[in-house]
């Protein structure tokens, strides 16, 4: 099926998300939507889908113009859609996810899962899936989950294919397996949308590539196009890609973990008995799938988990049981990975959030009265030097970018004397130049004696400023291997492979 979009444009007051886009998906096409988080992408999907309606422009399959109410209609068309954060009911079986909305039933009106079961399992015959059809969809994989969402799209005999940002959550072999999966699919007819900021998939899958800034088509390349050529046409000008670091200057354990365990409040264990040291003049990072324990990692050493146990030392002097501020006064400076909820107070000034964690005493703050002049002269001297885009300290955080509050948040807690750094999803949703940036400044960091954490569930990040990997799988540490590990192996360790096991497997390939 043949899919055009004609000067598609949605606004959201002021705001206009997409600015008359054109695009054409052919039969049998893997299209690549490309640009950073917030250029538009999937905004411009939500159209298609009926989850939103345009402000202008329309929508054509094989040549007619479609007018679609919602996502039934968009579905009845032959569109289906694979959402970034998926669209199943966690105690429902596969079979009845995949029937959810499309109920098809015998005499008497009682559901017909047996039909459900049968339609699963051709699917799942077809594309090499090993999908139970009876399985709770909260005791299976992530991989297998998403799984389950494209077959629940091909059973309404879905056409047109749009994935939007798969891989988030997924290892780098499961990402390999999706691939083959969108490249089988193609091979059949089937039309794809894939929607992506990482250059390496982009590469690796599309057969075209459509670029969008700032919520208009700015270019189209070819799976041939460098990632250097990609990159400046996602941000518009020349980007780095390569972190430039020499080998770090190690010096004494800063930070020491002992048998850190953390348990939610019903008891249930996030991190279990985790060990580990960090050096001066060292970046470790933190890699595993989300959701596998890092984050309730992090927040134990910044104070944020009132259930943790054991032992965090910090140049000997313990952290647990310490309240937040006290942490952060012994000098550790904190990138949570959610800026907008964590990091921000949308509503501040860029130079009131300059100066969160410093709000209750020297230098900005004298007998309860904020030093307005001392603090906007420092918010301006950290604008320049962070190259934040910004009219000026006094404007709100929250009307900034994605990537310029994220600058905002690091600003901040660079410009402390700092014994520790912990950045938690450093650039997640910001732009490539300031990918860049952000990158550099963490080296230089490094470079300067500070011992660093870096959590993320990017491996091209892990890898490019990691000195050391620690991985982590259902709340334990499968292991600690060199930077320069290979991506295969730390995706075998992503998914509970001891570094032994990962070694015995690539000889056993070999």
């Amino acid at each position: 099926m043949k899919l055009e979009l004609r000067g598609i444009t949605k606004r959201f007051g002021e705001f206009t998300a997409n600015d008359h886009i054109d695009l054409t998906v052919e039969p049998g096409e893997v299209h690549c939507l490309l640009g950073e988080n917030g250029a538009g992408k999937s905004t411009l999907m939500n159209v298609l889908y009926g989850l939103y309606r345009a402000d202008e422009g329309e929508i054509l399959l094989d040549d007619e113009v479609q007018h679609f109410e919602g996502p039934g209609d968009a579905m009845a068309a032959g569109i289906g859609m694979v959402h970034q954060h998926f669209m199943l009911i966690p105690v429902f079986t596969v079979a009845e996810n995949v029937m959810l909305g499309n109920e098809s039933t015998k005499a008497g009106g009682v559901l017909d899962l047996t039909a459900a079961r049968k339609r699963v399992r051709e699917i799942s015959d077809r594309f090499g899936f090993k999908v139970d059809p009876d399985a709770i969809i909260e005791d299976l994989p992530v991989g297998v989950q998403q799984q389950v969402e494209i077959i629940k799209a091909l059973s309404r005999d879905a056409k047109v294919l749009v994935f939007d940002e798969p891989t988030a959550v997924l290892t780098p072999q499961e990402t390999d397996e999706l691939m083959n999966t969108m490249r089988q699919l193609r091979d059949e007819g089937t039309s794809i949308v894939f929607i992506t900021h990482k250059l390496r998939e982009v590469r690796e899958v599309a057969d075209r590539i459509t670029v969008i800034r700032l919520g208009k088509v700015v270019g189209e390349a070819q799976p041939s196009a460098s990632n250097e050529e990609l990159a400046s046409l996602m941000v518009g000008r020349a980007v780095e890609l390569t972190v430039q670091k020499d080998a770090p200057k190690l010096g004494d354990v800063a930070l020491s973990v002992e048998s850190l365990t953390v348990t939610d409040p019903s008891g249930l264990v996030l991190v279990d008995d985790v060990s580990f040291e960090v050096r001066k003049g060292e970046v470790l990072a933190i890699a595993g799938v989300q959701g596998n324990g890092q984050t309730e990692l992090t927040e134990a050493i910044v104070g944020l988990q009132a259930s943790a146990k054991g032992s965090i030392k910090l140049n000997q002097n313990e952290l647990i049981g310490r309240s937040v501020r006290n942490i952060l006064d012994e000098g550790v400076g904190f990138v949570p990975e959610d800026r907008s909820v964590d990091g921000l107070v949308k509503d501040f000034s860029v130079a009131e959030n300059m100066m969160l964690d410093r709000s209750h005493g020297a230098p900005f703050v004298k007998t309860a009265t904020v030093q307005r002049g001392l603090l906007n002269e420092f918010a301006k001297s950290k604008i320049e030097e962070f190259d934040i885009r910004t009219q000026g300290p006094s404007q709100a955080a929250g009307s900034l970018s994605g990537g310029n509050q994220q600058k905002v948040v690091i600003a901040r807690e660079l410009s402390r004397d700092l014994n520790l750094f912990v950045a938690a999803q450093p650039t997640r949703g910001v732009d490539v130049g300031s990918i860049e940036f952000i990158h550099n400044r963490i080296i230089e960091t490094r470079d300067s004696g500070v011992p660093v954490i870096v959590i993320s569930t990017e491996l091209d990040e892990v890898t490019a400023l990691a000195d050391r990997i620690m991985v982590m799988y259902r709340g334990r540490v499968v292991g600690v291997v060199p930077g320069n590990t290979s991506r295969e192996q730390l995706g075998l360790m992503m998914a509970g492979m001891h570094p032994h096991e990962t070694a015995e497997n690539d000889g056993a390939q070999a």
